[in-house]
C-alpha cells in the first residue's frame, strides 16, 4: 500500500499542471482564504484596521456632499437586487454571442452560485453590519462576506475572462472600476467593513476561475 501511495504521488508531482487545473487550484485557495478570514473577522483581528478605513470614509448626511451620497447609493443600487440579476441576464447574452451557451451558462450559473454561497456564509458567521452612521443603504442581511463584492467580483472577472482578444482590455478596465466602485461605495454607504469586501472579492473570484473552468472544458458529444 505505501509503495502504491509512494508511486502514486510520484506519478502526480511528474504530471504538468494544465492550465484548467491552475484555475480548479486558484478557486480552492480562494475559498480556503474566504473561510480563514472569516475566522479572523470573528475572533475580531480585522477590527482595528476595519474601524480604521470606516471612519476614514464613511458618509455623513449634512456634512458630506449630498451629490457624493446619490453617486455611491446609486452604485450600490446598481450592484444589488434586481439591477445587478437584470444586467447578468443582458451579459449572459452577449457571452452567448462571444463564445456560445456554454459561456452564458457558465456566467448566469457562476452567479447564482455565488449568490447562494454568499448568503449561506454570512449565516454561518453572522456578523452584524456596522454601525458607525445610520446606514444609507437599506439592509437585511449579516454583514461578512459582501453579497455586492461578491456578485461584482464573479460577474466582472468571468466576462473579462470570456471576452475576445479584442473586447479583453476594455473587459478588464471594466471589472476593476467595477469591483473598486463598489467596494468604496458599501464602505462608505457604512453598511460593509473592508474585510467584508475582501471576502466577497475573494468568493466572487473564486467562482469566476470554476465558471473559466467550467466552460473551457470541452463538451461531450453523444456517441
Amino acid at each position: 500500500m505505501a509503495l502504491w501511495l509512494c508511486a502514486s504521488f510520484s506519478d502526480l508531482r511528474n504530471r504538468p499542471i494544465t492550465k484548467s487545473a491552475r484555475f480548479l487550484i486558484a478557486a480552492a485557495l480562494l475559498f480556503v482564504g474566504v473561510v480563514l478570514l472569516g475566522f479572523a473577522v470573528v475572533a475580531g483581528w480585522t477590527q482595528t484596521m476595519d474601524l480604521s478605513i470606516s471612519t476614514g470614509l464613511v458618509l455623513h448626511v449634512g456634512t458630506s456632499s449630498p451629490a457624493v451620497i446619490a453617486f455611491m447609493q446609486a452604485v450600490s443600487w446598481i450592484g444589488g437586487g434586481t439591477p445587478r440579476w437584470i444586467i447578468v441576464i443582458l451579459l449572459c447574452g452577449v457571452v452567448w454571442r462571444w463564445c456560445g451557451p456554454r459561456c452564458a451558462v457558465a456566467l448566469g450559473g457562476a452567479s447564482l452560485l455565488s449568490n447562494l454561497a454568499s448568503s449561506l456564509i454570512k449565516l454561518g458567521f453572522g456578523r452584524a453590519r456596522p454601525d458607525l452612521i445610520e446606514h444609507l443603504d437599506h439592509q437585511t442581511s449579516f454583514s461578512y462576506p459582501s453579497g455586492h463584492a461578491t456578485s461584482a467580483a464573479v460577474v466582472y472577472l468571468l466576462l473579462a475572462w470570456l471576452a475576445p482578444p479584442r473586447w479583453r482590455p476594455f473587459a478588464w478596465a471594466l471589472a476593476l472600476a467595477v469591483i473598486v466602485l463598489n467596494a468604496f461605495s458599501r464602505i462608505m454607504l457604512g453598511v460593509h467593513w473592508a474585510s467584508d469586501i475582501a471576502g466577497g472579492t475573494m468568493l466572487g473570484a473564486a467562482f469566476a476561475m470554476l465558471g473559466v473552468w467550467w466552460a473551457s472544458r470541452p463538451a461531450k458529444t453523444l456517441s
